[in-house]
Formats: structure tokens, sequence, C-alpha cells
């Protein structure tokens, strides 16, 4: 029987991630933008992508992270986006949006797009990073608890969402003798924009004001809360941090105890 135990991984060295390069996709905003804080912090170097120039400016600014325009649902953009940014280590494909309408009420359109930035922009950006890692890697994908269950009026999303969480699974199996590792980070509502989004589209259809639709929310986790940017950072650190060989595979949920 082949000898399954995976080669020794390089160590993290006394500055945390330095020496390693982090693609972060949707860089400019919410998740993607504390996530760039936060590996800069730890010592790594910091590419951000996303289709506005502005936010991932004002990112940059901040953080000393590269920025690189791309779209993910672009297969030619995406590949451009990693020969900009140069040799990676860490890929992280966070760049989504999030639409809601009833069912019977939700276009061809609005499914088409939801799938192609929640998941045909998943699968170009780990696709293009998998080939061009050597050696020690790690892919993490920012899925959401709705990749684990279902809500009601997002089903595109709910269904790309999920869809990424089987790529991962999926993936992880395929490389699994390999020094790369694939994960899912599964936030619950988070306290970003695109939660706020949310929140005025409750307001709009229910007449709610904006306590009691963000409380419609926060009502789902049992922390009765919304979960910080800074958690799935964390999370995402722990995944590239020493010990985490052994993780790959995993849609981790990040929700309070959301179920």
């Amino acid at each position: 029987m082949p000898d399954a135990t995976p080669a020794p991984r390089d160590p993290v060295t006394p500055d945390g991630l330095s020496g390693r390069a982090v693609l972060i996709t949707g860089g400019g905003t919410g998740v993607g933008a504390d996530l760039a804080r936060g590996f800069a912090a730890a010592g790594a170097r910091v590419v951000i992508a996303g289709r506005r120039r502005e936010p991932l400016d004002e990112v940059a600014a901040r953080t000393g992270a590269q920025a690189v325009t791309a779209d993910v649902t672009d297969e030619a953009s995406v590949r451009a986006m990693f020969e900009e940014a140069g040799s990676v280590h860490i890929v992280i494909a966070n760049a989504g949006a999030a639409e809601s309408s009833p069912f019977t009420r939700t276009t061809l359109d609005q499914w088409t797009a939801m799938l192609a930035v929640n998941l045909t922009g998943v699968f170009l950006t780990l696709r293009e990073g998998l080939s061009r890692i050597d050696g020690w890697g790690r892919l993490i994908s920012i899925a959401s608890t709705a990749g684990l269950k279902g809500y009601p009026y997002v089903a595109p999303y709910a269904a790309a969402k999920h869809g990424v969480v089987g790529l991962t699974r999926s993936l992880a199996l395929e490389i699994a003798r390999s020094r790369v590792t694939v994960n899912a980070l599964c936030p619950g509502f988070l306290d970003t924009e695109m939660t706020e989004r949310t929140i005025a589209g409750i307001m709009r259809s229910t007449g709610r004001n904006r306590d009691a639709a963000l409380k419609a929310l926060t009502d789902i986790n049992p922390q009765r809360r919304l979960i910080r940017p800074d958690e799935v950072t964390a999370a995402a650190l722990w995944l590239c941090g020493s010990g985490s060989d052994g993780i790959n595979g995993q849609a981790i949920s990040i929700a309070g105890g959301e179920t």
C-alpha cells in the first residue's frame, strides 16, 4: 500500500507568513478588505483583486497590498490577474454578490449572474491558482452558511454557494496527497456592506424599519449578532498556519452555532 503520510510542510517563519504571498479576490470591501489587513499584519505579501479600482486603491493604501483589477467571471481576466500578481502560495476566492427575490420572479439573468460570480468565479480562481502553486499552498473559498442550508428568497445564491462547498470537497480529495489543502469558510450574515444591502431589501419588501430588518437577520444566529469580518480572517489565518495540514476539504461554519 502506498505511504499516505503527507510530506512535511515548510514551517511558518517566526514572522508569521513572511515569505508567503496571498491573492485575495473581492479585496476592495468587506471581508476581502479585512483579509488583506490580517494577512499583511501576519507578514505576507498581499495582492487584492476586484472590478473597481477605487476601493482596491483605498485598501492598498492602508495595508501595503498590490491592487489588480480583474473580473473573476472572465477566464482571460483571471489568467491576467495571476500574471500580474506573480508567484502566490495562498489563494482566497472571496469575490461574491447576493440578490434576493421570490423564486417565481427570479429571472434567468439573475440566476446566471449569481452562478457566474459566486461559483464560476471560484472555479476559475482556484483552477488558475492551483496551476501556479509550486509546493506548499492553501486554497480557501469564502462560501456562506447558504452553502450548508437553505434560505428563502435567495435560491440562486444558495445554489451557487452549495456548489462552492461541493467543489471544495471534490478538489480536496483530488489533490489530497499534495502539499496544498482546499477548504471553505462559511460565515453567517456578516457585518459588511453586502448585509446592509440585504437589510435595505428587507425594509423595501416588508416595510419594516432598520432595527426590525436587522433583528430578522441576527435572530438567525444563536448568538444574536452579525459575524465580524475579522472572525473570518482569523479562521483563514489559522488554515494557513502551523498545524493546519490535516484540515482539508472542510466547510467551516462561522455562524455562532447556526444549523
